[in-house]
């Protein structure tokens, strides 16, 4: 495709023919000429409003995109509405790359009940593979807001499903050829599909209703990375036994392969969340049949402390997530 706008004849046929899924807050939605969309909430309810670019991989970007920006939303105690997209294509792009992408949206959108409002789509110079960022809109009720900075001392620490799914999947998927020199075809497509657990709204759901103090979806920079974050953004310390962390097997191989951390490698998939009853929280995600565990508290103090048996260390700020090491 040329470089500039996409032409009024692509954008009809390969983004707005794309979009079935519609939200009755959405009063202005997208179409040909249109740069704003209109929300309308109840008197009752406040906007949640998140913004995330795909930039690590060009596997499944459109599936990823929304993903991970209705996780945001989620991770603050939101209902996803809708979401705004901005789509940059090199110029070697084909116009079937674009449907593809828009394709993968709306599937992830429609399991969601989201509404792609609007947006930009353009061809240029300025990228050398598929750029897309999403702006995500939310609700919530006044006074029902949940921050990363809500956890107190005494709080359990628990994480939902397993850490490292997103990276994982995405490895697999760039990296299959050389996998398949060490590890059978079943691992490797098993890992590859990692990506069908990486929403976080049922746990997210199930946290809201059980009693939590804090989320905080797990992405870049993996488990240690967000524990970090939720640290710090509470003022509190931690206590987390390393071995409770939940790990797939699968995760744990292709790490091995790369010579990469598992804890810090990005988890979209897993909420971290601290909650002043952990073990009632584990259930209810059980009862919805969701992977949960405890695995640590929070205390005073600054200290962030990892332990491992008799082995205690502590924790760091977090560095450049392992996921560029390989990709």
């Amino acid at each position: 495709m040329k470089a500039g706008k996409i032409p009024e004849s692509v954008l009809k046929r390969s983004v707005l023919k794309q979009i079935h899924t519609k939200r009755k807050e959405v009063v202005l939605g997208a179409g040909v000429g249109e740069d704003c969309a209109a929300v309308k909430l109840e008197e009752d309810e406040v906007f949640v409003i998140s913004t995330d670019p795909i930039t690590g991989t060009t596997t499944d970007i459109g599936n990823l995109a929304i993903h991970i920006t209705m996780n945001d939303l989620a991770s603050a105690g939101a209902e996803p509405v809708g979401v705004m997209l901005t789509i940059l294509l090199p110029e070697e792009s084909e116009e079937g790359e674009l449907k593809k992408i828009m394709g993968q949206m709306e599937v992830v959108c429609a399991q969601a009940g989201v509404q792609i409002m609007g947006g930009h789509t353009e061809v240029t110079r300025a990228v050398r593979q598929p750029l897309v960022n999403v702006c995500g809109v939310g609700k919530a009720k006044n006074g029902k807001l949940v921050s990363t900075s809500g956890a107190r001392p005494g709080d359990d620490i628990l994480v939902s499903k397993w850490i490292g799914l997103e990276g994982t999947s995405v490895i697999a998927k760039e990296k299959e050829r050389e996998l398949l020199t060490r590890y059978p075809a079943e691992l490797v497509k098993t890992a590859q599909e990692f990506d069908r657990y990486l929403s976080v709204l049922p746990e997210a759901a199930a946290a809201m209703k059980s009693g939590v103090s804090a989320m905080h979806d797990v992405t870049e920079g993996g488990i240690f990375g967000a524990l970090w974050e939720l640290a710090e953004s509470s003022g509190v310390g931690l206590e987390v036994d390393l071995k409770k962390i939940p790990v797939k097997q699968e995760t744990i191989e292709i790490c091995e392969f790369f010579n990469i951390n598992p804890y810090e490698l990005i988890s979209s998939g897993c909420m971290l969340m601290a909650s002043p009853d952990g073990n009632t929280l584990v259930r209810e995600l059980e009862k919805r049949g969701i992977h949960g565990a405890v695995i640590g508290k929070a205390v005073s103090g600054n200290d962030r402390i990892l332990l491992n048996e008799e082995e205690k260390r502590f924790l760091e700020p977090p560095k450049t997530d392992e996921l560029y090491k390989v990709v």
